[in-house]
Formats: structure tokens, C-alpha cells, sequence
């Protein structure tokens, strides 16, 4: 059955790639977009479509739409842009899901948040299961981003408990594939950016501290099938549980895309995760998901994206 379907953020590198999938489910798909990090060109395309139409607008400015779903994927979520204007960051999960709640409760539609794994913060068990309470600084550079989505997570779970509000709630860990920005300081578009470039591939610390990455496909496939499930609000872990560590993922993407850049070390970041990988036992059961995208086919389409944005 066709929807109306409201995406906040959805001229990012997420966002533009759920609404795709979402106008071919044939829904009706409206995107919602301050562009701070978003951009125009990821939703070109889309604007073909006569179902397809983008609203400049700030999502910490209340909006009176019709809706029969939200997905709310807007906020900055790379450190580079989350750290240049900390109380921004703060303000959009807050005021940001405050608002979208607002509308869900009005209109009753389903409302998903896209949460993260840096509610986890630095963590001490691995992998992350979704019970664990985390291990967060709320007064580092970080904070502004882990502690304004463990608040919106409150948030979502206070409005389901006291007005039932029809929440969903996942648990977003490191995604990468098209469509990424090339100057958002994350970990895969920086190898690849540098190595197309010819520069010298920057490793922080000694390259031991691992991430998982899960290619895009694989995550808009589990965000929808937890959208459309009715048994849990979550939250649910939605990411790849291969762990690699820095070094191994750089030295994949150069040679993968053929560079002869070096690489070299530099200090490690304030509260940066020694560890990062998502136990998905929760996704597995409920939703029959997993990840199918490798490693290397994943960076083999991000680098063929990359090459061809940089040229």
C-alpha cells in the first residue's frame, strides 16, 4: 500500500539513498532538508518523480505537514561537521525530535529515529548489545552528538510511554558507499579521498583500533524491514559485525584503487573508540536481516563513486 512518507535529513548521504528506496516501493516521498550537510545533487534524480518533492526547511523549526510515516535521520553525523557548531548539533536532536514527535503524535504516523552507535560511547563490552548503557564522556568534544542522540532516544521512548506514540528506534553503526561526503572527516571517505589524491592515507593512533562498516544498500534494507515490522520498538542494532581495524582498511583502499599513497601516524583524538562492532542477534531474529555487501565490493563502488566526483 502506497504511504506518505516524511524523510527529515533526506538530501544526505543516508537520506538520499532511503528516499530512492522508498519512491521505488512506489510511496509518495517528501524530504525534508536544511542542507548543512546535505546536498541537491544527491536528490536530482529523484525529482523526476511527480511522487518526489524537497522542503527547505530546519527541523528545529516546528512544521505543519500530513504524514503517514517520519523517518528522522536529520543531524550532522560526522564529527567534522557535529564539533563545528556543538550546540547546533544539541539543538537539532533535541528540539529537532521534539518537533518530528510533535507531528508523528499529531498526524499518527510511525516515527523512526535513526540512532547511533556512539550511545555506546567508548564502550567496555564487545560486541555492543543493544541492553548496554554505554560508556560516554558528556563533557568531551564528542558529547554534542552522543549525548544529544541518547537524549532524543529518551525522548522517543517518554512520548511512546506517555501519549503512544508509534516508535521505532535503531542503532546506527559505521555505513559508508555513495553519496558520502568527501570533506566529513570519516574514516572510509578520508582513506579514499587521500588515496585518489596521491596524498599521504592519515592513521590516528598505531591503525589498531577496529570499526565495522556496513555498506548502504545493506543499511537502508534493515532501517525499512524495522520500519515496517510490528513487534518491538527497538532499539535494534543495524550495522555489520566484521570487525577491521584502521590499517587493515587502508591499506584495502589503496590497493583497491591503485594509489601509491604512504601512510603515515599521527596522535589519536580526544574519546575516540578504541572498539566499535554491533552484535545483531536482535536484527537477525526479528527481521531475518543481515548484511550481504563485502568489504572490498562495498569500497570498490564507493572508490568508482569517488573517482568520478573528484575528476
Amino acid at each position: 500500500m502506497s504511504k506518505r512518507i516524511l524523510v527529515t535529513g533526506g538530501a544526505g548521504f543516508l537520506g538520499s539513498h532511503l528516499c530512492e528506496r522508498l519512491l521505488s516501493k512506489g510511496h509518495e516521498v517528501m524530504c525534508l532538508d536544511n542542507f548543512f550537510t546535505g546536498s541537491k545533487e544527491n536528490v536530482l534524480p529523484l525529482m523526476k518523480s511527480p511522487y518526489f518533492e524537497v522542503i527547505r526547511h530546519d527541523v528545529m523549526v516546528p512544521i505543519h505537514l500530513e504524514a503517514d510515516e517520519v523517518y528522522n535521520l536529520a543531524c550532522p553525523a560526522s564529527p567534522v561537521h557535529y564539533q563545528k557548531d556543538p550546540v547546533e548539533t544539541i539543538k537539532t536532536c533535541v528540539h529537532g525530535s521534539i518537533n518530528m514527535l510533535g507531528l508523528a503524535r499529531r498526524t499518527g504516523a510511525r516515527i523512526l529515529q535513526t540512532s547511533t552507535s556512539e550511545v555506546y560511547g567508548d564502550p567496555k563490552i564487545q560486541p555492543q548489545t543493544e541492553d548496554y548503557w554505554g560508556n560516554v564522556n558528556p563533557l568531551g568534544i564528542r558529547s554534542c552528538y552522543d549525548e544529544g542522540k541518547r537524549c532524543a532516544e529518551s525522548l522517543f521512548f517518554s512520548y511512546h510511554r506517555q501519549y503512544a506514540t508509534d516508535i521505532r528506534v535503531i542503532r546506527i553503526f559505521n555505513t559508508y558507499g555513495p553519496r558520502m561526503h568527501p570533506n566529513d572527516g570519516r574514516v572510509v571517505s578520508n582513506f579514499i579521498v587521500q588515496a585518489l589524491r596521491g596524498e599521504d592515507v592519515t592513521i590516528y593512533g598505531e591503525g589498531q583500533q577496529t570499526r565495522s562498516f556496513c555498506y548502504v544498500d545493506d543499511l537502508i534494507t534493515g532501517m525499512i524491514a524495522f520500519m515496517e515490522q510490528n513487534v518491538t520498538t527497538g532499539p535494534v542494532n543495524i550495522g555489520n559485525p566484521g570487525e577491521f581495524t584502521m590499517l587493515e582498511l587502508a591499506e584495502a583502499v589503496i590497493r583497491l584503487s591503485g594509489s601509491k599513497s604512504k601512510l603515515i601516524f599521527q596522535p589519536l583524538p580526544p574519546d575516540d573508540p578504541k572498539q566499535r562492532c554491533p552484535d545483531i542477534s536482535k536484527a537477525k531474529a526479528l527481521l531475518g536481516w543481515e548484511p550481504k555487501v563485502s568489504l572490498e565490493d562495498g569500497l570498490k563502488e564507493t572508490i568508482a563513486y569517488f573517482r568520478k566526483r573528484l575528476a
